[in-house]
C-alpha cells in the first residue's frame, strides 16, 4: 500500500461502526457517550488548582478506564483518525523528525504496533516473520507487510504511518548535552503551541512559556525526573486547559480559525461551547535509541456533559473561580471567565466534596 492508498483507506473508514460519527471542526458533531463521560480524566482533586507536575507510573488501570492499557483507543477513534489526516492535507509541517532520530521511529512503531495488537485484538493484528512483519488495521481497512528497519518498505516514516493510526500526538525526546531535545514529533491537536517552532528545542527551550515554573523549579524537576527514566517502566500525569467547541487543532497556525471563538462564549451558551481539554500524558523510555516518546492524548468534555456528575461540576466551578491570574491568561481563559462563572455558580451549592476526583 503507497502513501496514497494509505490516506485513502483512513478516509474511507470514516463512517466504521462502532465508533463514533462525528467532527472536531465544522459543524462540530464531537460527542461523548454516558460510558466516555464517566471514564473522561478528570483532573481535579481538591478544590483549588496550582501547576503541578504530578507524574506517577503508567501501570495498567481498572478495566475500563483510559489507563487500562498503554494506548487508550476509544470511541473516537476514526474521527480522531480523520480530523489527523485533515490536518496534515492543510499542513504537511505537523509531522517532522530530524535525520538522526530514525532509530526512534522504529522504537515508536514498534511500541504502538505491538501495545495495540495485544490490548485490541479484535481491531488490529501484528505478524512477525524474522525482519519481516505484517501489519493490519481492520477499522481503517489497513494492511501492510514491511520489513523491519527498512523505511523504503512503508508508505511513509515509521512515526509518521504509526502516528496516523494512533489517537493522540507525540514526540520524540533525544537525550544529550544533559538534557532532552524535541527532535521529532506528530502534532495535530496541540493546545495553542507549534511544532514548527518547537522542532529541535532543548526541554527547558520548549517548557519557557509555562507560567510560575521557573520560580517553582518545577520543570528542573521534571527533566531530572525524565533524564533517568528506565525502558519498561514508564510514567504519566495529566494535563489541562479549555477550549471553546470542541476543536483538536488549537495551534498557532490555525488561531484565526479558533482564537475569536473565545468571545463567542455567554453566560447562556457556556456549556454547550465552553470544553475542558484534558490531556494524558505518558512517557516511554526507547530501547533501541534510548529515546523518550512523549504521547499526548487529548481528551474533551463539554461543561453540559460535565454537570450531568455533580461533584466535578461543583468542583470545576470552584478551581475556575479562584485560579491564579496568570493560569487563566496561559490557559485562554480570562477573556471568556465571567460569563463561564455565571454558567457554572448555579451548579454549585457550597456542599463539601470528597478528596479526590473519582465520582462518589
Amino acid at each position: 500500500m503507497n502513501k496514497l492508498d494509505h490516506i485513502q483507506a483512513e478516509t474511507a473508514a470514516f463512517h466504521h461502526a462502532p465508533f463514533n460519527e462525528e467532527t472536531f471542526r465544522g459543524d462540530y458533531s464531537f460527542h461523548n457517550s454516558a460510558k466516555g463521560i464517566k471514564r473522561f480524566p478528570y483532573p481535579f482533586e481538591q478544590d483549588h488548582y496550582m501547576y503541578s507536575v504530578n507524574i506517577e507510573p503508567h501501570q495498567p488501570g481498572k478495566p475500563g478506564a483510559i489507563t487500562e492499557h498503554a494506548f487508550d483507543i476509544d470511541e473516537h477513534y476514526v474521527a480522531e483518525c480523520e480530523d489527523k489526516r485533515m490536518t496534515l492535507e492543510q499542513d504537511a509541517g505537523r509531522y517532522a523528525a530530524l535525520p538522526h532520530m530514525m532509530d526512534a521511529q522504529w522504537d515508536f512503531l514498534e511500541l504502538t504496533m505491538e501495545s495495540l495488537a495485544r490490548d485490541y485484538p479484535q481491531y488490529f493484528s501484528l505478524l512477525k516473520d524474522g525482519e519481516r512483519w505484517t501489519w493490519h488495521n481492520s477499522v481503517l481497512g489497513i494492511s501492510d507487510s514491511f520489513i523491519f528497519g527498512d523505511a523504503s518498505t512503508l508508505p511513509m516514516e515509521p512515526f509518521e504511518y504509526m502516528g496516523r493510526q494512533t489517537q493522540g500526538d507525540f514526540v520524540l525526546l533525544d537525550q544529550r548535552e544533559g538534557t532532552l531535545f524535541a527532535d521529532a514529533g506528530f502534532i495535530t491537536s496541540q493546545a495553542d503551541w507549534s511544532l514548527a517552532f518547537d522542532i529541535g528545542m532543548s526541554w527547558h527551550e520548549w517548557h519557557g512559556p509555562v507560567p510560575q515554573v521557573d520560580k517553582m523549579g518545577i520543570m528542573d524537576r521534571a527533566l531530572k525526573f525524565l533524564m533517568s527514566l528506565q525502558q519498561g517502566k514508564p510514567v504519566r500525569r495529566l494535563n489541562w486547559t479549555m477550549t471553546v467547541n470542541p476543536r483538536l487543532d488549537t495551534s498557532p497556525e490555525h488561531y484565526p480559525e479558533w482564537g475569536p471563538d473565545r468571545l463567542t462564549v455567554t453566560a447562556e451558551n457556556a456549556g454547550q461551547k465552553a470544553h475542558l481539554r484534558v490531556e494524558l500524558q505518558a512517557m516511554f523510555r526507547l530501547p533501541r535509541s534510548n529515546a523518550i516518546l512523549f504521547s499526548i492524548r487529548c481528551y474533551l468534555l463539554s461543561l453540559e456533559d460535565m454537570a450531568t456528575q455533580p461533584k466535578w461540576i461543583k468542583r470545576f466551578h470552584r478551581v475556575i473561580r479562584d485560579l491564579h491570574p496568570d493560569l487563566l491568561e496561559y490557559k485562554g481563559i480570562k477573556v471568556y471567565h465571567e460569563p463561564l462563572l455565571q454558567w457554572l455558580a448555579p451548579h454549585d451549592d457550597g456542599a463539601v466534596l470528597s478528596e479526590g476526583a473519582q465520582l462518589d
